[in-house]
C-alpha cells in the first residue's frame, strides 16, 4: 500500500502539488492521535488507531508539502460495502475544502476495491459534516440509538448515511 492508486480524478496528480495523500503508518499515530484529539471532545485514542490499522483498515493522512499533517481519513472494507470509519482535518487547516477532497478519495479507494457503497455514521449534532455528506450524495439510511458518548455521561445518536458507488 505505498501510492494512493486511484482514477485521475482524485489521483495524486489531479491534487495540488502543495498537497501529498499516504498511507497511514504507524509512525504517523501519535500526530494523527493529537489532530484527533483537538477536533472532538470524545476522540479516537491512540489505540484506537493502532488497532485499525492492526485490523489492516485502510488508514491515509494528508499531508502539506512541508510535511505537515492536515488531515487523515480510515475505511474499513467489509464484502462489498466501505464503511468510513473516521474522517478529520486539523482545526488549523479547516475550511480549504480538504475534507471534500479527502471523502472523495475515499470513496474512490472504496471503488478500486470493488466496493457497491459506501457508508458512514455521523452525530445529528454535526450539521456541518453531514452538509457535506449530502453535498457528496450521501443519503440518510438510518439511525443508530445511542451510538456516541455525549456529555453528562449521555449517548448521542448516530445518523448513518450511504452513497452507492
Amino acid at each position: 500500500m505505498s501510492s494512493l492508486r486511484l482514477p485521475a480524478d482524485v489521483a495524486q496528480a489531479a491534487w495540488p502539488q502543495a498537497l501529498r495523500l499516504e498511507p497511514m503508518r504507524q509512525a504517523d499515530l501519535d500526530e494523527v492521535a493529537r489532530i484527533e484529539a483537538a477536533s472532538y471532545e470524545f476522540p479516537w485514542t491512540r489505540g484506537n488507531f493502532a488497532d485499525a490499522l492492526a485490523n489492516a483498515n485502510d488508514g491515509w493522512v494528508l499531508r502539506a508539502k512541508d510535511g505537515r499533517m492536515l488531515g487523515y481519513f480510515l475505511l474499513m472494507m467489509a464484502v462489498d460495502e466501505g464503511h468510513l470509519l473516521n474522517i478529520t482535518v486539523a482545526p488549523e487547516s479547516r475550511n480549504q475544502g480538504l475534507c471534500l477532497k479527502m471523502l472523495c478519495a475515499a470513496n474512490q479507494r472504496a471503488r478500486v476495491q470493488g466496493m457497491a457503497s459506501m457508508l458512514l455514521e455521523v452525530r445529528p449534532s454535526n450539521q456541518r459534516a453531514i452538509d457535506i455528506y449530502q453535498r457528496h450524495g450521501y443519503t440518510r439510511i438510518g439511525m443508530r440509538k445511542g451510538y456516541y458518548p455525549a456529555p453528562g455521561a449521555q449517548r448521542e445518536d448516530a445518523i448513518v448515511m450511504r452513497l452507492p458507488l
